[in-house]
């Protein structure tokens, strides 16, 4: 093998080893999703596969770390990064432009190989689609602090008007509940909300349905305590969209916790006409789940403008919202009240 090739070959299966290994540990240990941390081992693996059918002798002997003119070349980029996202994100770009490299060079004498390292790149591209994608959603839902459910017969005003006005007023994110319509509806339906919350820096999570959530293109899907659990739901929206847990009492909590939900609905707070439920879980459940984890806590059920301050007393920065918005004559003005005092 000519020395030059087997040098760069060699340099860029120990670039790509190492950006998949980031990558892994970052799915493992930051977004704790063992979906993706299994995608990601498999792509190393495989990458292992490649390497093994090169002349692993040839590779060596070309190896030259002292006569290397790149190994002195670097950017102030590369001396910091600013948050875990920002690790992971290099590391593909790394990953992805590596294997690039190797898919090109390998054409010379390991023609056979180049076609496996073409199908792990396009993997390759998938992973950091599914890392960035996540990591945006999972910011956006953590820096939310006003979430809103559409529901059709709850709205007095057309529920695309309200869902329209209530981003006007401050929404972060909508949230589609509409249980008893056909397949085609709700996707429609789906599809239009996203269309329209996209165009104005809104989140959408569909409730109740993954695949749908899926199809629509939303930001997650809501689970609750009768739906798929938490990793069921992951298996089909992947890694890229978040998923929610409602909870209604510490046990639950803990179990949303141990599933990896990226947020956590807890609740009901007050009584509700929305959903009527015998027990009302109220701040103390609240409380417990902001105690027990870091992950974005969101308060639902009878929450109104005069009962919002107990909430934010109480240390809550995040609610949602049902009735107190869609059934408003104003959903805009009844969302900015929200939020001006939310802020």
């Amino acid at each position: 093998m000519d020395p030059a090739v087997a040098r760069i070959l060699d340099a860029n299966f120990n670039r790509a080893r190492e950006a998949l290994r980031v990558l892994e540990e970052h799915a493992r240990f930051v977004l704790n999703d063992a979906f993706l941390t299994e995608r990601i081992k498999q792509a190393r693996h495989e990458l292992g596969s490649c390497a093994a059918a090169l002349p692993l002798h040839d590779l060596l002997a070309a190896r030259d770390v002292r006569g290397d003119v790149g190994t002195s070349i670097s950017t102030p980029q590369e001396a910091a990064r600013g948050s875990t996202s920002e690790v992971a994100i290099a590391a593909a770009r790394r990953a992805t432009e590596a294997l690039r490299c190797l898919e090109e060079y390998a054409k010379i004498g390991a023609s056979s190989v180049a076609s496996h390292l073409e199908r792990l790149r396009y993997d390759s591209y998938a992973i950091e689609q599914a890392l960035v994608l996540h990591s945006r959603f999972a910011t956006r839902i953590r820096q939310a602090r006003l979430h809103v459910l559409i529901t059709e017969a709850l709205c007095r005003r057309p529920w695309l008007d309200v869902a329209a006005a209530a981003i006007e007023g401050g929404a972060d994110v909508l949230q589609l509940r509409e249980k008893s319509l056909p397949d085609q509806e709700l996707l429609a339906r789906a599809r239009q909300l996203c269309e329209l919350a996209h165009a104005r820096g809104a989140a959408v999570i569909i409730n109740d349905r993954p695949d749908i959530a899926r199809l629509a293109g939303a930001d997650g899907v809501h689970v609750g305590q009768d739906d798929l659990d938490v990793a069921d739901a992951r298996r089909i929206v992947g890694s890229t969209l978040l998923v929610g847990r409602s909870t209604h009492d510490v046990a639950q909590v803990r179990r949303a916790i141990e599933e990896n939900a990226d947020y956590i609905a807890v609740g009901p707070m007050f009584e509700s006409q929305t959903k009527a439920r015998a027990a009302i879980a109220g701040l103390p459940l609240a409380r417990e789940a902001m105690s027990t984890d870091d992950r974005p806590i969101v308060a639902i059920g009878g929450i109104t403008t005069e009962r919002l301050p107990e909430l934010l007393r109480a240390g809550i920065r995040c609610v949602a919202v049902c009735q107190a918005v869609i059934a408003s004559d104003d959903p805009a003005r009844a969302c900015r009240e929200l939020r001006s005092i939310l802020s």
